[in-house]
């Protein structure tokens, strides 16, 4: 058995050891979008650094917890805070947790994360459905040897976000009042946050909105066959002939100021969807 292999099956075993519950929907919690996990009824919580092969989490904002439970009647297992490749782990790293969420069951998954809006009219507190990706990290978490028992080695990512689950998505903001607008994620490595020249390039190749994570997690996910809903919470502008000095702190308050929509829209969306 290789050592990816094996990590997945003992990690899935500490947590099947611990809880005999079988999520049906992940959800994976970006900056100052933690406190979702804490509305998780009947939860088992079980922090990063007592689960085997698990990294920690290193950002301010992300918690460090794997939590499991029901929120609105699904099944769902939540990671309370990522991890990123400009902390030092590798992209198998990053998205293990991801094959671990598939090996306990898990058939879709809400990515969410916080990010700089290079459209004009993505506005600081705009909730983004995201459409598409560009991979823009200078890696990816495929290469390298590819197991048959977890996905093809050339997955398609055409379609890597779900259109239901789009749609639905809408749906839900439209009945909630809760504005959701659309467009494409670039993912970059991190950790600094781009110059003009970068944003001005990103933007032409058409990326609407930038980040430091979800695409690697992504790319994985439809690796083995999960759905995707991804929701980007606007933090900054960063539009290159307007961009303004912004700090992670910054990020984080403006999340912190969107959390309760962006709850109401995720409670939303489970609530419609179907595993």
């Amino acid at each position: 058995m290789s050592n990816l292999l094996y990590k997945i099956s003992e990690t899935s075993k500490y947590i099947s050891k611990l809880t005999d519950f079988k999520p049906e929907i992940g959800l994976i919690l970006g900056s100052g979008l933690g406190n979702l996990a804490d509305e998780i009824e009947d939860s088992i919580i079980i922090e990063y650094k007592d689960i085997p092969n698990f990294p920690v989490s290193t950002v301010k904002g992300h918690k460090g917890k794997l939590v499991l439970g029901i929120l609105e009647g699904k099944k769902v297992v939540a990671m309370q805070g990522r991890f990123h490749y400009y902390e030092g782990y590798s992209m198998e790293e990053i998205t293990f947790p991801v094959r671990v969420m598939k090996s306990l069951g898990v058939e879709m998954i809400f990515v969410t994360n916080a990010c700089g809006g290079m459209d004009k009219k993505l506005y600081p507190g705009a909730l983004m459905i995201i459409e598409d990706h560009i991979n823009f990290t200078g890696n990816n978490p495929l290469i390298g040897q590819n197991f048959d028992e977890l996905g093809p080695r050339f997955p398609d990512m055409s379609t890597a976000y779900d259109k239901e689950l789009i749609e639905i998505a809408h749906r839900v903001g439209k009945k909630l009042d809760i504005k959701t607008e659309q467009g494409v994620y670039a993912g970059i490595s991190g950790p600094y946050f781009f110059s003009k020249a970068e944003l001005r390039m990103l933007r032409k190749i058409g990326g609407d909105v930038i980040g430091m994570s979800t695409v690697p997690e992504v790319i994985v996910a439809r690796h083995m066959g999960i759905k995707v809903l991804g929701i980007s919470c606007v933090t900054d502008m960063a539009v290159a002939d307007e961009i303004v000095s912004v700090s992670h702190e910054e990020v984080i308050e403006v999340a912190n100021k969107t959390r309760p929509k962006f709850i109401k829209l995720v409670r939303g969306i489970l609530s419609e969807v179907k595993p």
